[in-house]
């Protein structure tokens, strides 16, 4: 593989959601980066958790990470359009769009050639939404975008089972705003 395809960034959206996909990337040959967006997060304590937790699990794979820098304010403009739309909406369709583009984005300024992300473990959100815009914003940056529904095979439980064998934090709600309102 291609050095520049095998530089891969990890679209993080929480700690236990990468404990599995991280594994199975470097086992494959991935030189992986992290990456942390988290301005969807409300509110600043829970972003600070969970960007501790990504910290935290980064630093015992033996990963790099990026945490971008929190902006809740911009985050909530962009999306405050679409703030009645149902849980797993156009408004989520968003949110994942504006972190994978984030991420593409940051790829291309540090060289990766590909793209993931952890967001499909979750039971609760749809792979091939989330697939179909990763491959999207992967093609606008030049990016491969490399597609999983991780939560295949057990994944999702055995992200729940990782996550607390290393004592990460585990959050009990997707982590805007609109998600708090709907717990």
């Amino acid at each position: 593989m291609d050095r520049r395809k095998t530089r891969l960034i990890l679209h993080i959206c929480c700690a236990p959601d990468a404990t599995v996909p991280a594994d199975d990337l470097l086992e494959e040959g991935y030189q992986i980066r992290g990456f942390f967006y988290g301005s969807n997060i409300h509110p600043a304590d829970e972003f600070e958790k969970r960007a501790a937790a990504v910290i935290s699990l980064c630093h015992m794979k033996g990963i790099e990470f990026h945490v971008m820098p929190y902006d809740p304010e911009g985050w909530l403009m962009k999306t405050e359009k679409l703030a009645s739309e149902p849980e797993g909406g156009r408004r989520c369709s968003l949110c994942f769009e504006l972190q994978l583009r984030a991420a593409a984005e940051y790829a291309v300024r540090n060289g990766a050639g590909s793209l993931a992300t952890t967001l499909t473990i979750s039971p609760h959100k749809d792979p091939c939404l989330i697939n179909s815009i990763g491959e999207r914003v992967s093609s606008e940056h030049g990016l491969i975008w490399v597609p999983r529904v991780w939560r295949k095979n057990n994944g999702f439980k055995k992200s729940v089972d990782e996550s607390k064998r290393l004592g990460l934090y585990r959050q009990v709600y997707c982590g805007c705003i609109y998600s708090i309102r709907n717990r």
